[in-house]
C-alpha cells in the first residue's frame, strides 16, 4: 500500500557579492537539501511530494481536506513564520486559518508527523525557527528550548543506539552509524520513546524520538536529513534509506 508523504522545507536561496579589485557583482543561487532522501524513497512504498520552503508559504494546505491528502508530513528546516505569515496576512492584513493549529488537529485524528533538525527546525539558529510553544510543538514527543538550540559537532560523532531491537531499526546494518556533525537540542516529554541519542560524553541529547498525540503518531529526528549535519558517509550509508523508510512506515502505520 502506497503512503503519500509531504516534505515541507529543505530549500534556501543564497545571495553573494563578489569583489574583484575595483569591481563587484552579485549572484543568487537556489539550493535543495533533501536530494538524498528523495533518492532513497524513489520506487518505495512512499510517494513523496517535495514542497520547498518558499512554496510552502502559500501552497501548504489551509484546510483539513488538503492535509488529508497525505498520510505523513515531514517538517524539515523551515521556520514557523513560513506557515504563520502568508502574503494574505503579512502584506494585506487579512485573516487566514492558522496552519499550525490545523496540523495539530490533523495529527490528533490520525496523521503522522515528523520534524527533522536543521537551522530552522525546533527553535533553530538565534531562536528564529520559533516552534516553541506552538500547536505543532504540542504534538511532538519533545519540547523546544527558548533560545538557539544548535549543538555543533565539527569533529563528528557516532550516535548511541538506545533500543537496538526496536522495530524501527529493523534491517539496519550492524555496527556503528556514520558520523553526525550536529543536532538541535530538545527536551523529552514524559513517555517519549528514545531510540537513539548522542553519547553521554557529548550531552546525551536525543536524536531519534517517537511518540503519539491523539490517534496520530509523531517522530523527531534532531539532525539533518542530508548535509551539512549528516556527513556524506551517512547519506551514502546502506542503512540511510532503510532508516527513513522505517521511520515513515512507523509514523504512517504502514
Amino acid at each position: 500500500m502506497t503512503k503519500k508523504i509531504l516534505l515541507v522545507g529543505e530549500s534556501w536561496v543564497s545571495s553573494a557579492t563578489h569583489y574583484k579589485g575595483f569591481d563587484q557583482f552579485g549572484s543568487v543561487t537556489f539550493h535543495l537539501g533533501a536530494e538524498p532522501l528523495v533518492a532513497a524513497l524513489k520506487g518505495s512504498d512512499f510517494e513523496l511530494t517535495y514542497m520547498p520552503a518558499h512554496e510552502a508559504v502559500e501552497k501548504f494546505p489551509f484546510d483539513m481536506a488538503g492535509l488529508d491528502a497525505y498520510d505523513g508530513i515531514i517538517l524539515s528546516d523551515i521556520g514557523a513564520n513560513s506557515l504563520l505569515l502568508p502574503p494574505e496576512v503579512w502584506l494585506h492584513s487579512r485573516t487566514v486559518p492558522n496552519r499550525l493549529k490545523l496540523i495539530k488537529a490533523w495529527v490528533e485524528k490520525g496523521g503522522g508527523l515528523l520534524m527533522c533538525g536543521g537551522y530552522f527546525s525546533f527553535q533553530g539558529i538565534d531562536g528564529k525557527a520559533r516552534w516553541r510553544r506552538t500547536p505543532v510543538e504540542d504534538v511532538l514527543p519533545v519540547t523546544c528550548l527558548p533560545y538557539d538550540d544548535r549543538v555543533e559537532i565539527p569533529e563528528g560523532l557516532v550516535a548511541e543506539i538506545v533500543k537496538p531491537q526496536h522495530p524501527i531499526l529493523a534491517g539496519i546494518p550492524a555496527g556503528d552509524w556514520p558520523l553526525l556533525l550536529g543536532v538541535n537540542e530538545v527536551e523529552l516529554r514524559e513517555g517519549a520513546d528514545v531510540v537513539a541519542r548522542l553519547p553521554e560524553s557529548e550531552g546525551g541529547h536525543p536524536l531519534l524520538v517517537l511518540g503519539g498525540y491523539g490517534e496520530g503518531r509523531t517522530a523527531v529526528w534532531t539532525s539533518d536529513i542530508g548535509p551539512h549535519w549528516l556527513s556524506p558517509a551517512f547519506c551514502a550509508w546502506e542503512g540511510y534509506g532503510i532508516l527513513w523508510k522505517n521511520i515513515l512506515g512507523w509514523m504512517t502505520k504502514l
